[in-house]
């Protein structure tokens, strides 16, 4: 019948078969789901076309149930999944990344009689610790006094102007910061609030405690609930005066409390934690501490600091569903096969091609930032499928499997599952955005089959319960297979 037709004809017959074609998962594959999955999505009053559902055992790669498997979504946080693997396959295990400190002039009698340079390449796990420990092997390299300045080198990456509240209006949230080639800590800080015995006061301390940061205390005691918005304490930061400023009532019955947010940006959160450990270990600074490019003129630097291996850290940034440690994993991807600066476009080109290597189909993906704090980003519950294949395949599938959050135990999914069959059965990468529910990975069935499970729900409701109820009927199914 096709061959007779004319060409516009044709074409009209070809857009008619795709409708019809695109509405067969909303109505044909949802009847042929098993009559619990049914139910669970009917329950929700969730739009069979809002969910994304692949279903498939690990040892004979059986397709156990699926819907809407071929259409993208927004994956949320699983699509860390994929830059994970990825950087794991691509930079192995062992990889590390150097922060360097350089000297521009001679090192006599414990005097630095020049600059000291600070650069970074992007550690994802440098933290407080560690930041201490390398200037402890710069006293220990002979230097007692920078005569100079201390300049910042974070040129290794180069991905133009960053807004942390571009995303949701919310700037000091720790998820929000963007990247920086010597980030400490991810640029968070912890608010410790304690009241004073008696209830007459409310204390404030800073977690680092930055000297280049003011706390403006306002806080009153008063009596009241502790389920309030962060317990009734209103933030404010002016992070170019170097300010933290906390007003509102505290409920004093309410104890301690702690709220992890950025209240600097990356470059004085930096500059404050080098004077803070630089002092600590009786060091001495003339000059003052400021942005810049450097090219070396020696032949090594005087401190090379490695940071933890990519097998540790990728168990952070996976189990804890840290934005900012998964996109400097995307970046290094960028900057290892089309060399430094490390850009965006790199990034996204490196992470795509690794994802073909590891035979995953990339049709219709769309890769932002590699995080999954995107509202752009897209991928099939398929394609996140061959994603978890190709983990399960990997030589390196230990260090994938175990860098998800482990039901029930740690990480994202340490409140969820604790008292039920799943507990420790299920190795698993959540997702939650507005509008956005999800959630991927490995789970032990009751006849000891291992099954790879990708759920998606992009819908209007997704986030404020329908999304999480879903996950818990759809894991607890595949548990009891």
């Amino acid at each position: 019948m096709a061959a007779s037709m004319n060409r516009p004809t044709r074409v009209l017959w070809g857009v008619l078969c795709l409708l019809l074609m695109s509405s067969v998962p909303a109505a044909a594959e949802f009847e042929r789901l098993p009559g619990a999955l049914k139910s669970a999505i009917e329950e929700q009053g969730l739009s069979p076309r809002s969910v994304g559902l692949w279903v498939e055992r690990a040892g004979d790669d059986q397709v156990l149930a699926q819907l809407n498997a071929d259409r993208v979504f927004n994956p949320a946080s699983t699509i860390k999944l994929a830059t994970s693997l990825a950087a794991l396959d691509q930079l192995g295990p062992d990889y590390t990344w150097r922060t360097e400190l350089w000297a521009t002039g001679e090192v006599v009698d414990g005097v630095l009689h020049g600059d000291l340079v600070v650069r970074g390449t992007g550690d994802p796990g440098m933290v407080n610790e560690e930041h201490w420990r390398m200037l402890g092997k710069l006293r220990r390299a002979g230097v007692k006094r920078i005569a100079g300045d201390v300049i910042l080198d974070a040129s290794f990456f180069d991905v133009g102007p960053q807004d942390p509240s571009a995303f949701n209006g919310q700037p000091l949230r720790a998820y929000n910061q963007g990247v920086y080639a010597l980030h400490v800590n991810s640029n968070a800080q912890r608010i410790h609030v304690r009241p004073e015995r008696g209830g007459r006061s409310v204390r404030v301390e800073l977690d680092p405690p930055l000297p280049n940061v003011e706390i403006d205390n306002r806080l009153s005691p008063a009596r009241g609930s502790c389920r309030g918005f962060q317990r009734g304490i209103e933030i404010e930061a002016d992070k170019d005066a170097g300010r933290l400023i906390l007003k509102g009532e505290y409920p004093a019955n309410c104890g301690d409390y702690e709220l992890l947010r950025s209240v600097t940006d990356p470059e004085a959160n930096q500059a404050g934690l080098f004077r803070l450990h630089w002092e600590q270990w009786g060091g001495e600074l003339d000059g003052e501490i400021r942005s810049g490019r450097f090219t070396p003129l020696q032949e090594e630097p005087l401190v090379t600091h490695r940071s933890r291996p990519l097998a540790d850290l990728i168990r952070v940034s996976n189990k804890w569903s840290s934005n900012v440690m998964t996109r400097h994993l995307m970046l290094t991807l960028g900057s290892e096969r089309f060399g430094p600066p490390a850009t965006t476009e790199k990034a996204r080109e490196a992470l795509v091609l690794a994802l073909r290597e590891l035979d995953v189909g990339v049709g219709g993906m769309v890769v932002d930032n590699g995080s999954g704090l995107s509202r752009h980003a897209r991928m099939s519950p398929y394609q996140l499928g061959e994603v978890l294949k190709a983990g399960w395949d990997h030589p390196l599938r230990p260090e994938f499997q175990s860098s998800l959050a482990l039901a029930g135990i740690d990480g994202t999914l340490r409140n969820r599952f604790n008292n039920g069959d799943e507990r420790g059965h299920m190795h698993l990468k959540t997702g939650h955005l507005r509008e956005v529910s999800a959630v991927a990975g490995y789970v032990r069935t009751q006849s000891g089959d291992d099954v790879r499970v990708v759920l998606m729900v992009n819908d209007a409701r997704a986030h404020v319960g329908p999304g999480r109820s879903l996950q818990e009927a759809v894991l607890g199914w595949v548990r009891q297979l």
